[in-house]
């Protein structure tokens, strides 16, 4: 009767317990990316109070007689099923699809979570709410990344610098009339950059010598172009420029060379005018693409899947400047919470694998949003009923067995 008492007893921790974890999913269903848990229960062990038999002579084998002691936690497991994906709008909001975690730290052990509301503070060092810096890659000044390095602190400050460029490359596109008389030009005209940013002026025509046959040509000079710099000086540059020559209206692949070595142009320009046709049509030739540009400040910056920031500048450029890392775990459920939405690894779980999003088994990320808790709250209520039920029966082996004991007792008066 002893026995009843303490399987009661046992019987009310192990569903105490279990509506523990149950009220502990309800009290986080709308915490960003909270991952749900479950309680179950297995049998302490049995008392043998006899042992089973072999069938001998004329009888027949018997089983072994037992008696269950009550039962106790099996396991928490922590559920790591995705929740659904809220858009927020906030470009430091971001989701994983899929598996991985975002890997924080707070200058010790890395550490793990699936909640991505991330701000900037005072420094530009993109955080959690509680100050845990989010790590991944820095851009170099050419907006590449090593992802092949361990990943450090992502530090977006307002106001971030792009620092200048000067021009190498200018495509033209256009026509030139077929019907251009010799010595008759089309001009052009662009805006270049210097190694400090300094806008310039850059100006040559296409002066036509003969037959489907033009020069470049500046001011009536062969073979030169004018720089024109911001305070109205110009400086003529001698180019190496073959003849051009059209073939039923098309150059082919030409590009040419205006040599660098000072003043305006610091550096060698390539001209690409194989876009440039001559027809019996109106003339006009136009800068499509000019590379180089002025000293920028960051305006504004955002994420795409792959964890790429990339920042928009006042000079107009745009430049990936970071890249957010994820890590896999080949056993997630093996991690262990820590409280603060954050997750810590444990022999269990393995070994991180750091890498990229949408990378060996890494989830991809889906910017401006977050991950909500994957709490089902219909299944969290039908387990609070089953739970109470589960209690109260319990509760009345212990009432009953009182009950007995109390007969018992009274058999002496």
């Amino acid at each position: 009767m002893m026995r009843s008492l303490f399987s009661g007893v046992s019987g009310l921790r192990a569903h105490q317990s279990r509506m523990d974890v149950i009220g502990n999913n309800i009290s986080n269903v709308n915490t960003v990316g909270y991952k749900s848990s479950r309680a179950t229960f297995q049998e302490i062990f049995s008392e043998t109070l006899k042992g089973a038999g072999a069938p001998e002579g004329g009888r027949g084998g018997t089983n072994p007689q037992q008696i269950g002691l009550g039962i106790t936690l099996a396991s928490i497991d922590t559920l790591h099923t995705r929740g659904s994906i809220e858009s927020t709008g906030y470009p430091l909001d971001l989701a994983i699809e899929g598996n991985g975690f975002f890997i924080v730290s707070d200058g010790g052990a890395p550490r793990f979570t699936r909640a991505g509301n991330f701000v900037r503070d005072t420094e530009g060092n993109i955080v959690n709410g509680n100050g845990f810096r989010v790590l991944g890659w820095m851009a170099d000044a050419d907006g590449n990344i090593d992802t092949t390095i361990s990943p450090g602190t992502i530090q977006i400050p307002e106001g971030m610098a792009m620092q200048p460029k000067a021009t190498s490359a200018i495509k033209i596109v256009g026509n030139i009339h077929a019907d251009t008389p010799n010595n008759g030009i089309v001009p052009f005209e662009t805006e270049i950059y210097d190694e400090l940013g300094r806008k310039n002026k850059l100006t040559f025509e296409f002066e036509k010598v003969g037959d489907d046959e033009w020069q470049i040509s500046s001011g009536g000079a062969a073979n030169t172009v004018t720089v024109t710099f911001p305070d109205g000086n110009t400086e003529d540059v001698t180019i190496t420029s073959p003849t051009i020559v059209f073939t039923d209206g098309k150059l082919g692949s030409v590009t040419f060379d205006i040599p660098g070595g000072g003043g305006a142009i610091p550096q060698d320009i390539t001209v690409d005018i194989s876009d440039v046709s001559q027809f019996a049509a109106e003339s006009g030739v136009d800068p499509l693409e000019v590379d180089g540009y002025a000293l920028g400040s960051l305006e504004d910056f955002n994420f795409d899947a792959s964890g790429v920031a990339t920042g928009i500048f006042s000079n107009g450029q745009e430049k990936v400047i970071a890249r957010i890392a994820l890590a896999a775990f080949n056993n997630p459920s093996g991690l262990q919470k820590v409280g603060s939405n954050l997750f810590v690894q444990t022999p269990n779980s393995g070994q991180p694998s750091v890498g990229i999003a949408g990378d060996h088994g890494r989830g991809t990320i889906n910017p401006s949003s977050l991950e909500m808790s994957n709490v089902d709250i219909s299944k969290e209520f039908t387990d609070m009923i089953i739970t109470q039920r589960g209690f109260q029966a319990n509760s009345r082996i212990i009432t009953t067995s009182d009950e007995m004991l109390q007969e018992l007792v009274n058999l002496k008066r």
